[in-house]
């Protein structure tokens, strides 16, 4: 496929406009001027790369497409300068910028001047991600060399020509440097995806459909005033039900004992991460689906990044929890809300997994997520299980359902532990405050959904959602951060009150917790249980 066919295929009947001029002079020797030439009859094209603007699915996208015709798409000082500059003007006037790049890699002809054009046009593409702007990308059938190894690698969304050869070194050049021929499938789309370095693999003819998708998930939707309001009256506690509700709402929290929740999150058909996207987003696009069910949607017309804990996909990794920092860093460069959703049995526990470093990746988790520019929601939906649930765990707020629990081992496992059998873990898990009431009243979660049947919990979970994502989304980031900061550093300082443990005068931390009343649960829409929080300006 050319780049014209390519660009006829992707683009909204004629919009395409060109911001091509005629390219810089590279002030070849009489060879290379041939050459050039020959490339220009044939290709009908005057360089290796087509740039512009159009509309995709009515959205207005810039554009910078390979000709694989014109000496194979290979990069040098023109081409890079053209590609640059339409970076460069993507940026400036807030374009996402989608790139189809066909190319064998740097124009030998021009050598090492040529060569270092990738780092010019990897640092106009950095700075296009730094301004908060998409940058999507397409791999053709080939793309190799330095072109695949800087600006072809670094999209936010990577997407590949079903068959396509992509690779660091083509084949050839690998077979004559080292001897020996690259094994069949390595470097093919499908391999590619497979390991997680694409995101999918679209034919041509559904690129359009796919990317009008993507760009509807990252726009924001209007909400009607009436309905904002609603959303968010309905995130509120009920006049009147703060206090005359509680003891009943109390009750009906804690009506099951800690193991009966236990048993009821291992329930093979209790729903998954996976069924409360599907209740709660709206224009859905998958980026992963494994271990972590990382995904672009919207939630409440509100764009967002949701990746959530897999339990019917096992074990819980480093490939998983290396998702989990894939849509960490989506979200932040995206500037999107994040919301995480934990159900999990735990972190996988192998030698193979000790070795790959998953207490590494479980750290790394967390010192994303708390320090997280954007607005971020975790959702406790079944098991929290271990590292894996703390990874996803520290949020600016934390929803749970009714019966869903945190402990940093299975009740089984802390038995062991404490009694050296296992008998005991009913009695651990009523002992470890491992249930969402019980967090709740620790600060630890804010709000608890009940549950009265499973469509309830899903349909509750995914109105809540919406509420607090659309109310983080206008605050202000700075003051967002600090908080979250704070609420994770206040974790605890009242027990530690209680025992003398901490070394502040008695007098300023009695003050200091004085104000803050026992989290408790309120009536908010029917099936919806808020706890208050402290005070933001405590």
């Amino acid at each position: 496929m050319t780049s014209g066919d390519l660009l006829a295929a992707l683009l909204d009947d004629d919009t395409y406009r060109s911001w091509d001029t005629t390219p810089a002079d590279v002030r070849p020797g009489p060879g290379y001027a041939a050459e050039l030439a020959r490339a220009r009859a044939a290709a009908g094209v005057d360089e290796s790369v087509r740039t512009g603007e159009g509309l995709l699915g009515g959205h207005r996208v810039a554009v910078a497409v390979s000709e694989f015709g014109f000496l194979g798409g290979s990069i040098g000082v023109a081409a890079a300068e053209r590609l640059t500059l339409a970076v460069e003007r993507a940026t400036a006037e807030r374009l996402p910028l989608i790139t189809a790049p066909a190319s064998g890699g740097t124009r030998m002809q021009e050598g090492a001047i040529a060569f270092l054009q990738m780092a010019k046009i990897t640092a106009a593409v950095a700075a296009h991600k730094a301004a908060g702007l998409p940058y999507l990308v397409y791999l053709r059938h080939p793309t190799t060399g330095g072109v695949f190894a800087s600006w072809a690698s670094v999209g936010h969304l990577t997407l590949a020509e079903p068959g396509a050869l992509i690779g660091f070194l083509g084949p050839r050049v690998y077979q004559a440097l080292t001897g020996a021929s690259m094994p069949d499938g390595v470097q093919t789309a499908g391999n590619l995806l497979a390991h997680g370095l694409v995101d999918a693999v679209v034919p041509s003819a559904g690129l359009a459909a796919y990317l009008a998708r993507v760009l509807t998930a990252l726009s924001t939707a209007p909400v009607p005033p009436a309905q904002w309001r609603n959303q968010v009256r309905s995130s509120e506690p009920a006049d009147g039900q703060a206090d005359g509700g509680k003891a009943a709402d109390d009750e009906t929290a804690r009506e099951a004992t800690a193991w009966d929740s236990v048993l009821r999150t291992r329930r093979p058909d209790r729903p998954g991460a996976r069924d409360l996207i599907n209740a709660a987003a709206t224009d859905i696009v998958p980026l992963r689906e494994s271990g972590l069910i990382l995904v672009l949607a919207r939630i409440g017309g509100q764009p967002c990044v949701l990746a959530g804990l897999n339990r019917n996909v096992l074990p819980h990794g480093t490939e998983t929890l290396r998702t989990a920092q894939r849509g960490m860093q989506l979200a932040a460069d995206l500037r999107l809300p994040l919301v995480t959703v934990i159900d999990t049995p735990g972190a996988e526990l192998s030698p193979e997994a000790e070795q790959d470093g998953v207490a590494r990746e479980i750290a790394r988790c967390l010192v994303t997520l708390i320090t997280l520019p954007v607005p971020t929601v975790s959702v406790l939906l079944g098991q929290g299980t271990g590292g894996a649930a703390l990874a996803l765990l520290p949020a600016d707020r934390v929803l749970a359902a009714q019966h869903a629990w945190l402990s940093p081992l299975a009740p089984e496992g802390a038995s062991m532990i404490v009694y050296k059998d296992t008998a005991h873990a009913p009695e651990l898990a009523a002992d470890q405050g491992i249930c969402a009431a019980e967090l709740a009243a620790a600060g630890i979660v804010d709000r608890v959904v009940i549950e009265t049947s499973d469509v309830q919990l899903l349909r509750d979970l995914g109105q809540l959602l919406q509420a607090e994502v659309r109310s983080l989304a206008i605050g202000d980031d700075d003051a967002r951060l600090a908080r979250r900061h704070r609420r994770y550093r206040d974790l605890g300082r009242a027990l530690l009150t209680r025992t003398q443990m901490f070394r502040f005068p008695r007098s300023s931390l009695k003050n200091q917790h004085s104000a803050r009343p026992r989290p408790r649960l309120a009536t908010m829409t029917p099936g919806i249980k808020h706890c208050k929080t402290p005070p933001a300006d405590s």
